[in-house]
């Protein structure tokens, strides 16, 4: 994507800026005061993904959203750093260097997985939420057909630029709507600027290339924080079966279950998920008191592990 972002363009663009850290120049956006929590996106997605979410987190915490490498703004360094473990090495050295120090971190889908990556080797106990959080491979030939397909796509120079230039709105619409989501049209124009970016679309292939969750997955059980797994009802990219086995994994896993929404319900209900997010800070002692009634609007909450 071209830098600056307009106003018009991007939501929140006035809160822009970037940061030369680990090879890549990041997009980053901060505002509010209070603890921090570190927003990751996920595959495919960048800033414009937590439009909803900024304002209503920023009245009681700060807090800071990124793109990740290569998509969005975010200009990528060494192609080679758009793996899991990289990523969440290089975001954590940005906050080092950002003087970030996060209470919590908040992933959607990927950037779920991220955010646990994180919390593995951060040095105390930092809880982590997952909303819709991608935790489970592929089963049977597909486990090792679709990262092949991805490395060899992610690899020929020409792929990028023609899937650019094949993103209409309307095609958009339909992988939105197929995740279970419903969008409205601002989300649908958003995407499309995204898949119709050549840039984008190559860091996007880049990290699907390189995506690998055994080595985490493994290590479930040695994620010491609070872990709170968000799952939409209505997600068909990542059935909330995946939340639930990986929150009965987790030391302090806790299984939230949302009615009505599908994988991008973030974007599809800020005010219900905001609370729950909420809610689920105070539970793990962060921030101020819970927001509306218990475990928000139409969740179901169950925890798992040995919390």
């Amino acid at each position: 994507m071209r830098w600056p972002p307009s106003a018009h363009d991007w939501p929140h663009a006035g809160l822009s800026r970037q940061a030369a850290c680990r090879g890549h120049v990041w997009h980053v956006q901060e505002t509010g005061r209070g603890p921090a929590l570190i927003l990751l996106h996920g595959a495919g997605g960048a800033t414009q993904s937590w439009r909803g979410l900024l304002p209503l987190l920023a009245a009681r915490f700060r807090v800071i959203a990124v793109d990740l490498p290569g998509q969005g703004f975010t200009r990528r360094g060494a192609r080679s750093r758009c793996g899991l473990d990289p990523m969440a090495a290089d975001i954590a050295a940005l906050a080092a260097q950002e003087g970030w120090d996060p209470a919590a971190l908040i992933g959607h889908s990927a950037g779920g997985a991220i955010a646990l990556r994180m919390a593995l080797d951060h040095p105390d106990p930092i809880p982590v939420i997952g909303l819709n959080a991608a935790l489970g491979n592929f089963r049977g030939v597909a486990g090792w057909l679709f990262p092949v397909m991805a490395k060899v796509l992610a690899l020929n120079p020409l792929t990028a630029p023609m899937v650019a230039a094949t993103m209409r709105r309307a095609s958009v619409e339909r992988l939105l709507t197929g995740t279970g989501s419903r969008p409205d049209a601002e989300m649908i124009r958003l995407y499309t600027a995204l898949a119709s970016d050549r840039a984008h679309v190559d860091g996007t292939l880049a990290m699907m290339a390189q995506w690998r969750l055994e080595g985490l997955l493994d290590r479930l059980d040695r994620i010491a924080g609070p872990v709170t797994l968000i799952a939409g009802v209505a997600d068909l990219a990542v059935p909330p079966e995946v939340s639930r086995e990986a929150a009965a994994r987790l030391p302090h896993g806790r299984f939230v279950e949302v009615a009505g929404l599908g994988h991008l319900m973030h974007e599809e209900a800020p005010d219900r998920i905001a609370a729950l997010i909420v809610e689920t800070l105070a539970r793990d002692g962060i921030g101020g008191g819970p927001v509306g009634g218990p475990d928000g609007d139409g969740a179901v909450a169950s925890d798992g592990g040995s919390a």
